[in-house]
């Protein structure tokens, strides 16, 4: 069963996206049919299948998340106690828990069934950059 690790490098929150490369994965695979999984190896991201059209999609899934679950030095967040790590951690891991750390993605004919405007993306969560790690699993 092929299995690749991508290291997707961050520079803030955003969702970053990685089609090109989880393709060039199913292409080199050799699998005409079967299930792509996707998971990333980390409690602070997550993952999103989502349009990759129109760049006004993202920026607006961020701006509702940070509205959703402000930082934690907002008065709204006082009652977190996980501060440990600066004010945007835990909200970090409220938002992976309120999206997916990992996806499904059928495969046929040797390619991603996702749709015409579909894209793959790691949903950084974090202020600071960071090197994220995600397996492909093809079976």
């Amino acid at each position: 069963m092929p299995q690749s690790r991508l290291t997707l490098e961050t520079r803030g929150p955003g969702l970053y996206e990685f089609t090109d490369r989880a393709a060039a994965f199913v292409a080199r695979s050799g699998v005409v049919e079967g299930l792509l999984t996707v998971f990333v190896r980390h409690t602070s991201c997550s993952l999103l299948i989502q349009e990759n059209a129109d760049p006004d999609v993202r920026r607006d899934l961020d701006a509702f998340f940070r509205r959703l679950v402000p930082p934690a030095d907002d008065p709204a967040m006082g009652w977190i106690t996980h501060r440990a790590e600066g004010p945007d951690d835990m909200p970090a891991h409220i938002r992976a828990a309120l999206t997916q750390t990992s996806l499904s993605v059928p495969v046929a004919d040797g390619r991603m069934l996702l749709g015409a405007w579909q894209g793959l993306y790691l949903f950084e969560h974090r202020d600071r950059p960071h090197a994220r790690e995600v397996v492909l699993h093809l079976a």
